[in-house]
């Protein structure tokens, strides 16, 4: 049986708060969500969110399996752990395994204003204060590239408002507005509560099939 070719844009972060860390994130917290494919259950990501003065700490698991007539098809797993001093990614550790090929990135500060990234395929610095896809931060709005965890790409991006609706929300419907990510894949549209929380994401994967994250009650 041929497997699809799922390739998920992942490195999904936390909540958006004010703090004393840092005007534009959270301090600390803790989130958990359920992982649908076409609104079926496919596994969870969950990220853990830890600060110290300017220093924050954060690090993610996800794991999912899709299943076709009882039949698993794909397999994803993906650990991450991510420092930041305010806005700016100080280090990244990651290792994926997408269905059996396995990618890893090691980024590392390299003085006050860089960032060395190695992945198997080679190294690159990046200049200035560096972003990942970190929904949880509302800075990335302002960013034109963003750096990609699980294969170290630096991505160029555009980040726009698109509306809003209604999301699921541990259970609940919640008034939501909706951020959309253009990337060189797919967009990626990220859900906001009005309180500013991060309670949701919508993508289009391999299949023209729908990728949703949504926290769990």
């Amino acid at each position: 049986m041929r497997k699809e070719p799922w390739r998920f844009a992942l490195t999904l972060l936390a909540l958006l708060a004010s703090s004393a860390a840092s005007a534009n994130g959270p301090a600390s917290g803790e989130w958990n969500f359920r992982v649908l494919l076409d609104d079926s259950p496919i596994g969870e990501h969950r990220f853990t969110l830890a600060a110290n003065g300017e220093e924050r700490r954060l690090t993610s698991e996800a794991e999912f399996a899709v299943k076709l007539l009882g039949i698993t098809v794909y397999r994803y797993r993906h650990t991450a752990t991510e420092q930041w001093r305010g806005d700016c990614l100080r280090q990244l550790v990651s290792k994926t395994d997408d269905d059996g090929t396995p990618e890893k990135v090691n980024a590392e500060a390299a003085g006050d204003s860089a960032l060395a990234v190695v992945t198997p395929k080679g190294t690159q610095s990046l200049d200035g204060c560096v972003m990942s896809f970190a929904y949880w931060n509302p800075a990335i709005r302002q960013q034109e590239r963003l750096l990609n965890a699980q294969n170290g790409k630096f991505e160029a991006v555009q980040v726009s408002r698109a509306g809003s609706g209604t999301v699921q929300v541990r259970g609940q419907p919640v008034a939501a507005t909706r951020w959309r990510i253009a990337t060189p894949a797919q967009p990626i549209d990220v859900w906001y509560s009005q309180q500013g929380e991060w309670v949701g994401l919508d993508s289009t994967v391999g299949g023209n099939r729908k990728l949703s994250y949504r926290l769990k009650p």
